[in-house]
């Protein structure tokens, strides 16, 4: 039988994490190793292992430290009484925007991790319908529009777009740009006519 070891959480944990979050941002997350981490921090082996498991562990926190950054920029940022499309369109391209800043180097592991993270998923989701039905509400979504396929819809379209311009390198602005562009079209559609 195993014997369960109790790891430490301490602010040398969160040195750990913040190390790990340079590493993946500058160069990538498959670059985060252990010897990295500790190289950089100056520590060793034992250091990091008393506190985490393995780096897969510890890039699990950079992830969700992302995530609460992207998700504040949803809530921070919207008027109900403003201009309800362009406020959409921007909050949704400040996700773009955002990205850029935190995602650059963990492109592919965010992406993945967005995938099999159901609360991240659900949270998304339970916003961006939680916009539809403010856009019916007010008279001006079609009050026909299928808010829980609409939701997955939308989420699907910012993620993929995201990653896209991301994995492919496209300039910030010129990514911004087409983007407000192609959710410009998916939002008319949803428009009252």
């Amino acid at each position: 039988m195993a014997e369960t070891v109790k790891l430490i959480h301490d602010e040398m944990s969160g040195k750990i994490v913040d190390a790990a979050a340079r590493i993946a941002l500058s160069e990538g997350a498959g670059e985060v190793t252990v010897r990295r981490i500790i190289r950089a921090l100056g520590v060793t082996n034992r250091v990091f292992y008393n506190r985490f498991h393995n780096v897969e562990e510890v890039l699990g926190l950079v992830y969700q430290d992302m995530a609460v950054q992207m998700r504040q920029s949803v809530l921070d940022e919207f008027d109900p009484d403003g201009d309800f499309f362009g406020q959409i369109t921007d909050i949704a391209a400040g996700t773009l925007r955002l990205s850029y800043r935190l995602k650059l180097g963990m492109n592919q592991y965010v992406f993945t991790q967005d995938s099999v993270s159901a609360e991240n998923y659900l949270w998304w989701r339970e916003r961006i319908r939680g916009f539809i039905e403010l856009g019916k509400e007010k008279g001006l979504v079609r009050p026909e529009l299928d808010g829980e396929r609409m939701s997955y819809a939308i989420w699907c379209f910012i993620r993929g777009y995201n990653t896209d311009a991301l994995a492919r390198g496209i300039p910030e602005e010129e990514a911004i740009e087409g983007f407000y562009y192609f959710f410009g079209v998916l939002l008319d559609g949803m428009k009252v006519k």
